[in-house]
């Protein structure tokens, strides 16, 4: 029987190029990559929101930007933005959600449930963390051999904007077994 771990990943992206990070610890460690994280385990996503992991204010409340939005979306965006300022410290205004892939790793009994974001305006300088080493680059020169292998198969919808639904199944990290892939109108 398999769980579902819930998890995010934002993408910043400027006219021709990308900013990826280095994680430097973790799982994941070596790979260039998004910046996200996981609602921690007995951790409820209203929980993961409202971590203090960053000071309240105004421009932080989600509900200030995208008043439109369901709470649940509210949440997943409250929880991205704190993992990108924790992992970049930069702040974004909004948050496009461009997709959702479901990871399944040979032996393992979670199911990765990665709902993928894409901030296209920021505020501040991309900063080295303790886990993440932000590097802008350029859209035509992206180190896939360095990234996650599933990585090169959706970037490039994440790049036109084109949203998706995804599933790949790992033998190890760098394995792909199965793979789904799809184009869809609305997530």
């Amino acid at each position: 029987m398999f769980t579902n771990k819930l998890l995010t990943l934002v993408l910043v992206v400027q006219p021709g190029r990308v900013l990826l990070g280095m994680k430097k610890r973790g799982f994941g460690a070596g790979r260039w990559n998004g910046f996200g994280g996981k609602v921690q385990p007995g951790e409820t996503i209203e929980q993961a929101a409202k971590r203090a992991s960053i000071k309240s204010s105004p421009e932080w409340d989600i509900k200030n930007i995208c008043p439109n939005q369901s709470n649940m979306v509210h949440l997943y965006l409250s929880c991205c933005g704190r993992e990108l300022f924790e992992e970049s410290s930069l702040t974004c205004d909004t948050l496009e959600k461009i997709g959702q892939i479901k990871f399944e790793f040979v032996g393992e009994t979670e199911i990765m449930d990665v709902h993928i974001f894409r901030a296209d305006t920021y505020q501040g300088e991309p900063a080295e963390s303790d886990e993440m080493k932000p590097q802008w680059f350029n859209c035509d020169k992206i180190p896939f051999h360095q990234m996650w292998p599933d990585d090169i198969y959706w970037f490039p919808l994440m790049l036109k904007k084109k949203k998706f639904l995804g599933y790949f199944k790992f033998q190890g990290h760098d394995i792909i077994l199965e793979q789904k892939l799809e184009e869809v109108e609305h997530l």
